[in-house]
C-alpha cells in the first residue's frame, strides 16, 4: 500500500528553523519527482518545492526560495524540507506528494502543522 507519512512540524517563533520529513512506502522513492505543498487555513494549497527523481535539479517558490531546502535520501526512502528563517506566513499544513510542480499532488500524506508565532 502506497503512504506517505508527514513529520517534523510543530510551534516556532518567527526566524527558528524545522526540518520536515516524508517517509514513503509502498513504491520506490527514487523513480519520482516529489514535491512539498502547503496550505494555510482558509486558503487553496500551494506549490512549495520540487525534487527530481535522483535530486539533480531542485525548484522553490519564490516565497521561499533562499529559505527552504528540498533534499532526498533514496536509501532511506524519505524526502526532507528544511525550513530556515520562519516567517509568519509560513504558518500551514505542509505535505508531501509523489509527482512535479505540475501534477496534481496525489498521493500526498496527512500533513503536518507548521505554525509560527512569537
Amino acid at each position: 500500500e502506497l503512504q506517505l507519512v508527514e513529520s517534523g512540524g510543530g510551534l516556532v517563533q518567527p526566524g527558528g528553523s524545522l526540518r520536515l520529513s516524508c517517509a514513503a512506502s509502498g513504491f520506490t522513492l527514487n523513480n519520482y519527482a516529489m514535491t512539498w505543498v502547503r496550505q494555510a487555513p482558509g486558503k487553496g494549497l500551494e506549490w512549495v518545492s520540487t525534487i527530481s527523481s535522483g535530486g539533480t535539479f531542485t525548484s522553490y517558490a519564490d516565497s521561499v526560495k533562499g529559505r527552504f531546502t528540498i533534499s532526498r535520501d533514496d536509501a532511506r526512502n524519505t524526502l526532507y524540507l528544511q525550513l530556515n528563517s520562519l516567517k509568519t506566513e509560513d504558518t500551514a499544513m505542509y505535505y508531501c506528494a509523489r509527482g512535479g510542480r505540475y501534477s496534481d499532488y496525489h498521493p500526498r500524506g496527512q500533513g503536518t502543522q507548521v505554525t509560527v508565532s512569537s
